[in-house]
């Protein structure tokens, strides 16, 4: 591990990335591996570990349809948390929310995934990365802080002449520290506007007139470090993407189609802000790749294959991303060109050197959006929560948790 890494996360948080590295399977390299396809399995029942046969790893079944406890329930069609690029557990990882068919905002225990609490709220909130207990929420022209044990909400900001605030909307996540957000509204003359706002010195930063930009809205998102504002746009049937500074400055115009998306925010080795996610227009198409959002230089990180979402959540185990794969393991042996892997999820290495662990064979069968897998770790990277329907296409979608079998570093990373 280099110097710098220690310098940028500290010990503890460098001591925390070993940790977790040496509870993953071992390493590999994409240019070494072989696709391999999971072993027979029976559903896990709903909160008992079991040991998955392919890759060690313990696995827990964290949510089933109905009824779970403490008011909780869950609807048969699916219950999951929200998405691959949300972090799902809060800071410290003692909670742990399903957003998704779960009737409210359901909290589980972060560690033993038992049902705590739940919450009805409009808005989109997300956790704050390094407060656990609080979430950053937006929603009409009011950003606030809400605690969720206790219902207390802190206003930061009404926008007085806006009016519809989303967080992304979809897609919204605060900076690293948690220090700065992007939201996207109407302006009192009707312009479609993104803005980046300080939780802390409760700075609002000058209007973006996206809706001035070709094609319809997007998502607008902050960087990882909060000095880019990400905001796409559908153009002429594509995904493109435009960065700007938070003062309100055009850097790049990515006019590419998904080039890439369905991505996160990250920070690089060398310490520039990337997007890492899947590539879908020419030369790279269907690739995994990151791009700076500086100078919007491409790395590509794996080769075409089937990957469908990307995460970076794990913010204290910086230099890596979560991948979920979909395919159909009989068509991807066929091709032995692509990236050898379906209905998995596995930890790739962003420095292109084709280094990754394997994760989880989710055994999930393609059906429709709510079956899609959302690989998405905890912010140390201990553990990985993903979605299947366990083979069974319009069957309940559950989410699972990996273990990393990595102990417990709440304290280390708080140092």
């Amino acid at each position: 591990m280099s110097p710098s890494l220690y310098t940028r996360i500290g010990l503890a948080g460098a001591v925390a990335v070993v940790l977790a590295l040496a509870g993953i399977a071992a390493a590999q390299t994409l240019a070494k591996t072989k696709l391999t396809t999971a072993s027979s399995m029976n559903l896990p029942d709903y909160l008992v570990p079991v040991t998955d046969p392919d890759t060690g790893a313990t696995i827990v079944r964290i949510t089933t349809p109905g009824p779970l406890g403490a008011g909780l329930a869950c609807q048969r069609a699916y219950c999951t948390h929200r998405y691959s690029s949300a972090q799902a557990w809060n800071a410290d990882q003692t909670l742990l929310l399903i957003a998704n068919g779960c009737n409210g905002l359901c909290f589980l225990d972060g560690r033993t995934y038992v049902p705590l609490f739940r919450r009805q709220r409009e808005d989109e909130c997300e956790w704050h990365p390094r407060d656990p207990e609080r979430m950053i929420c937006v929603i009409g022209r009011k950003i606030s802080l809400w605690t969720p044990r206790t219902n207390a909400e802190e206003i930061m900001l009404m926008a007085e002449g806006y009016r519809g605030l989303q967080f992304g909307p979809g897609k919204g996540n605060p900076s690293q520290d948690g220090r700065r957000i992007a939201v996207r509204g109407t302006r009192a003359d009707g312009v479609v506007v993104a803005f980046a706002f300080d939780l802390v010195s409760r700075q609002k930063f000058p209007d973006i007139e996206v809706g001035k930009l070709p094609g319809r809205d997007g998502v607008c998102e902050i960087s990882a470090l909060g000095s880019y504002i990400r905001c796409s746009r559908w153009v002429d049937g594509k995904d493109e993407a435009f960065i700007y500074t938070v003062a309100g400055d055009l850097v790049q115009s990515w006019t590419e189609h998904h080039r890439p998306s369905h991505g996160d925010m990250a920070v690089d080795t060398d310490g520039r802000e990337v997007y890492v996610g899947i590539s879908k227009a020419d030369p790279d198409i269907y690739q995994v790749i990151k791009r700076r959002l500086d100078d919007g230089v491409v790395t590509a990180l794996a080769p075409r294959g089937e990957a469908s979402h990307a995460s970076t959540r794990a913010i204290h185990w910086p230099g890596w991303v979560i991948l979920s794969y979909g395919g159909d393991p009989a068509e991807i042996a066929q091709l032995p060109k692509f990236a050898p892997f379906a209905r998995e999820v596995i930890a790739l290495r962003i420095d292109g050197s084709g280094e990754f662990r394997r994760i989880a064979y989710t055994r999930n069968v393609p059906h429709d959006y709510w079956s899609e897998t959302h690989g998405s770790p905890s912010p140390d990277g201990s553990q990985v929560i993903w979605s299947s329907n366990w083979g069974v296409a319009g069957g309940p979608v559950f989410d699972f948790v990996t273990r990393l079998d990595a102990p417990d570093r709440t304290s280390a990373l708080s140092r």
